[in-house]
């Protein structure tokens, strides 16, 4: 069974950048479709970008163009979010996830493995 865990979160200044890692064990990660989610306090659970199987990247938020990638490394089993010019309205739980389809979704009912979240505070 697929598990997730998600590190690299911190707080960091308006301006600055943080790259986020999410490794998975249990399956390769090859084998998946991965996303970037995240939750800010009172919201919603919302997609920030996804690469699918084949490699297709999708970016869900327009404030994130540019600013967010992300890249798999399938050989470490490991996808990466590299966020730059970070703002305080990133400030988030960022959450890796993952499903069999070859296609890329921005809704969470479509995901079914999810890490536990890493905290992302953009503050000075």
């Amino acid at each position: 069974q697929l598990q997730l865990v998600e590190s690299g979160g911190g707080l960091v200044q308006p301006g600055g950048s943080l790259r986020l890692s999410c490794a998975a064990s249990g399956s390769p990660l090859d084998s998946y479709t991965i996303g970037w989610f995240r939750q800010a306090p009172g919201k919603e659970r919302e997609g920030v970008v996804c690469v699918s199987r084949i490699g297709a990247r999708t970016e869900y938020v327009d404030s994130m163009k540019g600013r967010f990638t992300i890249s798999r490394d399938n050989a470490k089993n490991t996808v990466y979010l590299q966020m730059n010019s970070l703002k305080p309205e990133d400030t988030a739980i960022y959450y890796c996830t993952a499903r069999r389809e070859y296609y890329c979704s921005g809704s969470v009912l479509d995901f079914s493995s999810w890490g536990q979240g890493t905290q992302v505070t953009v503050s000075s």
